[in-house]
This record gives C-alpha cells, structure tokens and sequence, in this order.
C-alpha cells in the first residue's frame, strides 16, 4: 500500500499559472463502464498532458492534489479510479477501511489487463479533448507498474514515468519487466532505494529488459529512500522528493 488518506504530494517551487478548473467527473470507458476521475486544467495550457495513475486504493485526495500541482505548472491533469466495475463511481463516498488490503485486494483482484485499457484509453480521449496531443502517463506503486505499461504503442504517449512501481511478474501475470520488448515511449523510473518490496535485483533486471528492447529510459534510485517517499511529511526525505519532482517536470518539458 503507498499513501493514506491524509498524505499529500510535496511542493516545491511557486505555481507558474492560476487553475481553470479541478473537478471530479464520471467518464465511460470504451467498453461501456463508467468510472471516476478527476480533472484539473490550467488557465493557459503550456505542457503536455498528463494521465495519473494512482497507487491501488484508486482515486484519493493524494491524487488529486498532484493533478491540482501539475495543473499550476501548465500540465492538463486527468487523474482515473481503477473501480469502477466494483465499487462505483464515488470514491469520496466509500469509507476510510476501503484502502486497507484485506478490502481492496477483491476488487484488486477483479481487474484485468482489457478492463484497465479500456479505461485508460477513455481517460486518454477525454485529457485529449483538452488540446494537447502529446499525454505523458505518471503513476505511483500499482499505477507506476501501468505507467510502464502504457509505453506500448498503442496508447500513443510521449512517454511514461512511474514512482516505485513493482516491474516483475506478480501470481504469474507478466509485468513491464516480461512486455519490455513491446514498450516503445521513453520512461522515466524513480526508486527507493530502502524499498523492501522492490530489491535492487528487481530494478535491475526491469532495466536490462528495456535495454535490450531499444526503449529508452532513465532510472533513478535514491539511496536510503523508502517505497513512498514523495509525500509531503517525509520530512527526512525531502531531497529526493525534490530532485524526484524536478525531474518529472524536466521530463514532461522534453516531451512536448
């Protein structure tokens, strides 16, 4: 699990524009569902658009303010809840326990590969209909793990960054390390490395795959940082979250 309900991204730097908008919507996905996301647009786009994928509570007040932040930077924000099919359209609504494993392991375990492409591409659509053509998928823990997956061609994105997202095969299912020879947009990986649940061996391996697939990519591991350790009260982490947010925003520069 990556960030609880009263965690917020850091900030760092002064907004460069006013938002326009930051509102919760209910999008249908290109299979039918309905689903929650959230949207916050700058008053004068100046970036590329950016798709959040959160970690695997789903849409929480975390992400939203990490759109919200992106959005004073220039960046259309477009943040997607993966529980659509299971637990509604409201995620405001659903009760702080929602976010512990034991509850949210059955809906968890109800997603599958098709259902979450069907709704990132939906989202997709709709950040599109903003005006920026080039989208960059960011995510955090089980939403980094489909950032990386969305560097294959056929969602079309400049590129992909993912915070601390597991990259091998899980229960047998092939993750990004496994499709690595399918993935073709640059991706930025940012890593803890006192993450106990993502070891060394783990990035490492995720890395030769991307190698050997030609895509590009850059990794940074910060040495003595935790799995989330870009969060506002990580006080004793503050550099890397620093460097970390410094460089997302460089990223996303060069990709428009």
């Amino acid at each position: 699990m990556c960030y609880d309900p009263t965690a917020a991204p850091p900030a760092f730097g002064p907004a460069r524009q006013p938002l326009a908008e930051a509102a919760d919507l209910t999008l249908t996905s290109t299979d039918g569902t309905e689903f929650a996301a959230f949207l916050a647009r700058p008053e004068s786009p100046t970036g590329v658009g950016v798709l959040v994928l959160p970690d695997n509570k789903g849409l929480s007040a975390f992400y939203r303010h990490t759109a919200a932040r992106l959005a004073e930077q220039g960046h259309p924000a477009l943040v997607l809840d993966y529980y659509g099919r299971t637990a509604g359209t409201t995620p405001e609504n659903r009760p702080p326990e929602f976010g512990e494993l034991p509850n949210v392991l059955p809906h968890l375990l109800a997603l599958t590969p098709e259902a979450l492409d069907a709704d990132i591409t939906a989202a997709l659509t709709r950040l599109r209909t903003l005006g920026p053509a080039e989208v960059v998928a960011l995510g955090f823990c089980f939403g980094g793990r489909q950032a990386f997956r969305t560097a294959a061609p056929r969602f079309g994105l400049t590129g992909a960054v993912g915070f601390y997202g597991y990259p091998d095969a899980i229960n047998g299912a092939p993750g990004p390390t496994q499709l690595a020879v399918g993935l073709t947009a640059p991706i930025l990986a940012l890593w803890g490395g006192a993450d106990e649940h993502i070891p060394p061996a783990t990035v490492d391996a995720f890395d030769a795959a991307l190698t050997a697939a030609g895509c590009p990519h850059e990794f940074v591991t910060y040495p003595g940082a935790p799995h989330n350790f870009f969060e506002q009260s990580a006080v004793d982490h503050a550099a890397a979250a620093r460097d970390a947010w410094h460089r997302l925003l460089a990223f996303l520069d060069a990709a428009a």
